[in-house]
């Protein structure tokens, strides 16, 4: 948990277009817009004081319901200057001015393509990052994919294992993917690398399920199927 009056933000960037599922952020699925999962989530997580939503579609939320001083007042919409929009900027220049702009010790970016990711999940991710840094352990955190099985290079080459002498894949070391589900970091450690990944920052693996990204038509489709279970009331299995 925080100490004393510290402060986390969590920044939900979030743009009109979207060049592989159209309008992805907005459409509605398994009951309403993608947006609200994700945003529902941050809103329910008790360490979460402000979600900052920097974005070039104030208009399209509106239509949608959101507005300023929402979930409980700590919705903050913050519109995106001109020279960061398209789909060719870096992620960290709309990170950048947010963290210029907004006061804070502590930030926790996510996006809303990640909607089943859970508060259990988020609060977990928060205290291991708070106790690794009050160690000195790590200056920001990010997520991970674990991935136990058979790699191989274009070239046909094994890259994690011996084809001659095979082991169980379960047995194999992971290879570690980042899934950009979250991030957490620090103005100061932004500061040293202009990056929401620090200069040591610290890998937590999350649930399978938890970490399913809505980037291809596939991936809706998944997510979709996965989220009318979670609006029955189902809950998730343990990964």
């Amino acid at each position: 948990m925080l100490e004393g009056s510290k402060r986390l933000t969590a920044l939900l960037p979030m743009k009109a277009h979207s060049a592989r599922v159209t309008s992805k952020n907005f459409r509605a699925i398994a009951g309403k817009p993608l947006f609200r999962w994700v945003l529902d989530t941050l809103a329910a997580t008790p360490e979460v004081d402000q979600i900052v939503i920097n974005t070039d579609a104030r208009g399209i939320l509106a239509e949608k319901g959101l507005k300023d001083g929402d979930c409980g007042g700590k919705v903050l919409i913050r519109d995106r200057k001109p020279e960061i929009c398209g789909d060719f900027v870096s992620m960290n220049l709309v990170l950048a001015d947010d963290v210029a702009n907004v006061e804070s010790d502590y930030f926790l970016m996510t996006h809303t393509t990640n909607p089943l990711l859970s508060a259990k999940t988020i609060s977990r991710m928060l205290a291991v990052f708070y106790d690794a840094e009050r160690r000195g352990a790590a200056d920001s955190l990010f997520t991970v994919t674990a991935h136990r099985t058979r790699f191989y290079t274009p070239e046909g080459e094994a890259i994690n294992h011996d084809p001659k002498n095979l082991v169980r894949t379960q047995d194999l070391p992971p290879y570690l993917e980042e899934n950009s589900v979250g991030y957490v970091f620090t103005p100061a450690s932004f500061a040293k690398t202009g990056a929401r990944i620090g200069e040591k920052p610290l890998l937590f693996e999350t649930p399978a399920l938890e970490s399913i990204d809505i980037d291809e038509p596939f991936d809706w489709f998944i997510a979709e199927s996965i989220l009318r279970r979670i609006a029955s009331g189902e809950a998730l299995p343990e990964s």
